[in-house]
């Protein structure tokens, strides 16, 4: 089964639940209206379906080569890339003064879902080379800018991040690339990078590399780190001391090249500074930052993609008689499949409503609500990187599940979603490392106001459906607020804990703490849309997928939000055994 771009359901999330018409609103977005976001969201659906999406069983059968040095892709990639560039997919977002069209995050956003549901292995590449445009856009010279954001912009060339090291992953204290400054200004760069998405590879002329490396004076730790800019073409037209020393073999994604990256064979490859010596850290995050939001609207697309074929699958499968059925049935109509495929759509909805969330809370950061926006797309940041990640691990497998033995063949292609999907919790920082960011870093922010602003958020979305209650909502509201006292009640015990230096305490209970707030937050999501539903229903809008919103909505109500509870008592009370880990893991 072939990806069906889901605009009308994105639109609706856009507006009802992330606030599109207000984000168009504000300068500079005054001019766009709804019905151009529908028409741009529209176009990027028909290359999604008709350019990408064709490649993703291609790139998963054909995966990449590595010959001398240099990298094919396979077949039909180069000429789906060149048709993307051209229909200025790559600068979207990107500021007009370099070349882009400067429209808001949050219309880019379904668009990188779009993309990454067509083929998630075509998709890493512009993901990458949107961070690099990010970090050199903020950190960048101004001649470095000059000679190189408007390629990267248009996507004549691409960009990549260099961090990873064989004994630097999540520890990039250990880093040990090395680089020495030259009189002319220019770096010289020798090391050896692993892990390298999309480091070589024959869709452009050019690869920009952003490379984390140490200079011989810096401090010890993260501290001593710097950003070089590290081409694989020079400004001269000749060829950098640098090359792809080997691409990995992978559970998925196999059309991306993942690649061993070696600078400096002949003496080093040359570069230029990002920003301040031994502050690269600080850079490179904004190109992380970028990053953690796309990956979790990867996990939205994979998600998407698997849910569509699964829904497919199950309505043409027979076998087994439903109750009170005279016939085989389709697997659709037995109980256990279709609570298989409500969680899949259901977690699906949630996830994408927390990753619009994000993006808008990024739009308006650049507006009047500056400061307070920025602390609140910091906040969801990691909540949208690794709850839909999760899920997206989640309902792919669910997927394999509701094909049930031809799921577990690779004919359906039901289980290449599911090895695609198996990475996105692992790069651009593991998924525990995203809830240990939430509670270490993001819940104290303004001495947890930050949080609690956003709780009470929440609360008012509850207390709407209290005070306006409408039997087709069933127990949303009730549900939601339940949870949202859980959530309350978890957060107010981490930032204590944070607060008495038991920071041990706080990140025991990180992870299922920062699957309560995905719970809530993504519960809160799907109860916007009920009311925006129910509301177009009593407008006398006959649309049919209004019901079915209301009806998804109390099904993520009472079948998946009722775990806060016991997520809420894992956060509080489930941090004991640290103390006896050791013991328990002994042997």
């Amino acid at each position: 089964m072939t990806y069906r771009a889901p605009v009308a359901d994105m639109l609706f999330t856009l507006r009802h639940v992330a606030g599109l018409d207000a984000v168009l609103a504000t300068s500079p977005h005054a001019e766009i209206g709804p019905e151009d976001a529908a028409a741009i969201l529209g176009e990027a659906g028909r290359v999604a379906e008709a350019v990408i999406a064709p490649l993703n069983r291609v790139g998963d059968r054909h995966g990449t080569t590595l010959a001398d040095g240099a990298i094919t892709t396979a077949p039909g990639w180069r000429a789906a890339y060149r048709t993307w560039i051209d229909g200025g997919w790559n600068g979207l977002s990107a500021d007009p003064d370099h070349g882009g069209q400067g429209l808001p995050l949050l219309l880019n956003a379904p668009c990188t879902e779009m993309w990454n549901a067509g083929s998630l292995s075509f998709g890493l590449c512009p993901l990458l080379t949107a961070g690099g445009i990010e970090a050199l856009a903020q950190h960048g010279s101004d001649e470095l800018k000059a000679h190189y954001l408007g390629k990267l912009v248009s996507g004549e060339w691409t960009a990549t991040m260099n961090l990873t090291e064989p004994q630097a992953g999540s520890d990039l204290a250990q880093l040990r690339s090395r680089a020495e400054r030259m009189s002319d200004g220019s770096y010289r760069i020798v090391g050896a990078k692993i892990y390298i998405t999309y480091g070589e590879h024959d869709l452009t002329d050019n690869i920009v590399h952003l490379v984390l490396a140490r200079l011989k004076d810096a401090p010890a730790g993260t501290r001593g780190i710097s950003l070089f800019l590290v081409p694989k073409v020079l400004p001269d037209g000749s060829r950098n001391d640098l090359r792809c020393s080997g691409i990995e073999h992978k559970l998925g994604i196999h059309g991306s090249p993942t690649c061993s990256m070696a600078f400096g064979d002949a003496g080093g490859a040359i570069g230029w500074l990002i920003g301040e010596e031994n502050r690269g850290l600080a850079c490179m995050f904004t190109m992380m930052n970028s990053a953690r939001l796309n990956v979790g609207l990867q996990g939205v697309g994979i998600a998407e993609r698997a849910t569509q074929q699964a829904l497919g699958y199950a309505r043409d499968r027979r076998q087994g008689r439903a109750p009170g059925a005279a016939e085989t049935s389709p697997i659709i109509a037995h109980a256990d499949v279709q609570r298989m495929l409500l969680t899949m759509k259901a977690c699906t909805q949630a996830a994408r409503g927390i990753c619009y969330l994000t993006a808008a809370a990024l739009d308006a950061a650049r507006g009047p609500e500056g400061q307070a926006a920025h602390d609140r797309a910091s906040l969801l940041t990691p909540v949208a990187k690794a709850f839909s990640t999760d899920i997206a691990n989640e309902v792919t497998s669910l997927g394999v599940q509701v094909h049930g033995g031809m799921g577990f063949v690779e004919e359906t292609g039901a289980a290449q979603h599911m090895r695609d999907a198996r990475i996105l919790g692992i790069y651009e920082g593991t998924n525990g490392i995203q809830a240990i960011d939430l509670v270490s870093r993001k819940l104290p922010l303004n001495g947890g106001a930050t949080v609690r602003a956003q709780i009470a958020d929440l609360r008012r979305i509850a207390e709407g459906f209290l005070k306006d209650p409408d039997p087709a909502h069933g127990r949303i509201g009730a549900r939601l607020r339940a949870g949202i006292e859980s959530l309350d009640r978890a957060t107010s015990f981490q930032l204590k804990a944070l607060a008495s230096n038991r920071p041990e305490a706080a990140l025991a209970g990180a992870t299922p703490y920062l699957r309560l707030f995905g719970l809530v937050q993504g519960g809160a999501c799907l109860a916007q849309g009920a009311r925006a539903a129910s509301a177009a229903l009593r407008s006398g809008d006959t649309d049919p997928a209004h019901g079915g919103r209301i009806a998804l909505a109390r099904f993520f109500a009472d079948n998946l939000l009722t775990a806060a509870g016991g997520l809420e008592e894992s956060v509080i009370a489930g941090g004991d055994f640290t103390d006896e880990a050791g013991l328990a893991l002994a042997g």
